[in-house]
């Protein structure tokens, strides 16, 4: 029987918040390879902390979105590539950086690993993660710091309230009402959240804690959004 491909989106924030996450890193090498033996993965890095200080620099000096967007697609490869020497893989491949690349490698291997793959504007980890889920036809699981979509910012208000399951319309709503900034926090850029939407992608919004991504791979309860028809 065919391997389901399953696309992750995993956060920079999860791999480098300030210093390398070894522990979470770890767990999740465990639930990756652990849950492969029934999927195949299409892991998409996010730029983390490293993105947020290019992208800093540069807005300090004056440079615009475009160059503050390319230097944070920048940080997701090298994130990329330190996550498949993380998994030991051979390294005279690389990483995908186009559609065509990325497919072919996902037809020989079981998990593969890339950043933003387009250098283009707005192109993000979610939002390259979203496409990839598109062109795959497969389902899309963003991986952030927090447990999934509330109805406000859980880090500013005690009294947030998660937000199990929600339409691509609503959702797209929510996102289109914040302002597109290079390495904004939103749980899934404007961006990521029109694909999903055009493209009907079931999504799914999980934290850090990674026995939910077991269990979601699993078809056991977890705690996270759904975001569906």
């Amino acid at each position: 029987m065919q391997k389901k491909v399953i696309v992750l989106s995993l956060g920079g924030s999860l791999i480098i918040p300030n210093d390398i996450n070894l522990e979470y890193l770890k767990k999740f090498k465990k639930v990756i390879q652990k849950n492969s033996k029934n999927y195949k993965f299409v892991i998409v890095c996010g730029g983390g902390s490293i993105a947020r200080k290019y992208i800093y620099a540069l807005r300090k000096i004056g440079l615009n979105h475009m160059f503050q967007g390319f230097a944070g697609i920048s940080a997701t490869r090298m994130n990329a590539r330190f996550m498949s020497y993380f998994f030991k893989h051979d390294q005279e491949k690389g990483i995908p950086h186009k559609l065509s690349e990325l497919k072919e490698d996902i037809s020989k291997s079981n998990i593969i690993f890339c950043g933003s793959l387009e250098y283009s504007p707005r192109q993000t980890s979610d939002s390259t993660a979203a496409q990839i889920a598109g062109f795959l036809k497969c389902n899309f699981t963003n991986l952030t710091n927090v447990n999934g979509l509330y109805n406000k910012n859980p880090k500013e208000h005690k009294d947030a309230k998660l937000i199990k399951e929600i339409s691509w319309r609503e959702f797209d709503k929510m996102a289109n009402k914040l302002k597109y900034e290079p390495g904004q926090h939103f749980v899934l850029d404007q961006t990521a959240s029109k694909i999903i939407k055009d493209n009907k992608i079931t999504t799914y919004i999980l934290g850090n804690d990674i026995k939910q991504l077991d269990n979601l791979l699993n078809g056991k309860e977890f705690i996270g959004t759904k975001i569906s028809g």
